[in-house]
């Protein structure tokens, strides 16, 4: 087991940040369970417990200490290989994961634009889930209500807004979930690989969007396998692997440590 200072379990919190900070992470550890022997029944889980060597596992630390401090409007981007930590340490801020060791700290309302079709009921129509969405991230019914005309307009799904979601493609679930986060006007917006699945017209739609929102004081999170879109976007880049902080800097430098072959715009 790794030397960890701090607290024994996660902690969240909502105060002590400086001025201008929206979000730090203090010594975050993320632990799984890789079962060699993975009980199926509570009785077999018992009975195991009682003989020696019953359950047998090992420990894999997804994230390893993870500390950074997060600005308003500041735009940082993860890049790395899969199974690096990325989509794990956003979930782990957005408290769908919880963290095994660390402090997270942060200030205002938090949107994510995660896995597709989170959020969503599959029997609902589209403009239901919006509602739906809208509740979850916070708005009230009164914000629903004005924000919705506009919502719709920027998904852009046509007469695909009141049928099921169940019927959509994968970019119709992406330009849904991103029309209601871009609408909640969050203070940090965590984005994973959401973008890959969308065409290329509504791609240039999202980034003036994107951006705008930055200007506006929204701090972004992004994870993408896209490095040309991490240089585009971001003031800062991160780099993963094997859940530690392999560098951290400007976008180009620290891409091209990652990926010494990419061509980067203004590279």
């Amino acid at each position: 087991m790794p030397e960890i200072s701090g607290s024994l379990e996660g902690e969240y919190n909502s105060v002590n940040l400086r001025s201008n900070e929206v979000l730090r992470l203090e010594g975050v550890w993320r632990r799984y369970r890789r079962w060699q022997r993975r009980p199926v029944t509570l009785k077999e889980a018992l009975v195991r417990l009682l003989q020696r060597d019953g359950l047998i596992y090992e420990d894999f630390w997804a994230l390893q200490g993870i500390s950074l401090s997060i600005q308003y409007g500041e735009a940082v981007g993860f890049c790395g290989a899969n199974g690096s930590g990325k989509s794990t340490l956003l979930k782990v801020v957005a408290h769908i994961l919880p963290m095994t060791y660390g402090h997270i700290t942060v200030r205002g309302k938090l949107a994510t634009l995660l896995d597709l079709g989170t959020g969503f009921l599959p029997e609902l129509t589209g403009r239901e889930n919006i509602s739906l969405n809208g509740a979850i991230m916070g708005l009230s019914d009164a914000d629903v209500a004005r924000q919705m005309e506009s919502i719709i307009g920027f998904a852009d799904l046509g007469t695909f807004i009141d049928s099921p979601v169940k019927t959509y493609s994968a970019g119709m679930y992406m330009r849904l979930g991103f029309a209601i986060a871009i609408h909640v006007d969050a203070d940090i917006l965590l984005i994973d690989e959401i973008l890959a699945v969308g065409d290329a017209e509504f791609e240039k739609k999202c980034i003036p969007r994107l951006q705008q929102m930055q200007q506006n004081g929204t701090a972004f999170l992004i994870v993408s396998h896209a490095l040309s879109l991490l240089a585009l976007l971001c003031d800062r880049v991160i780099w993963l692997d094997r859940g530690r902080v392999m560098a951290e800097g400007h976008p180009t430098e620290v891409l091209q440590q990652y990926c010494p072959s990419v061509v980067l715009p203004n590279a």
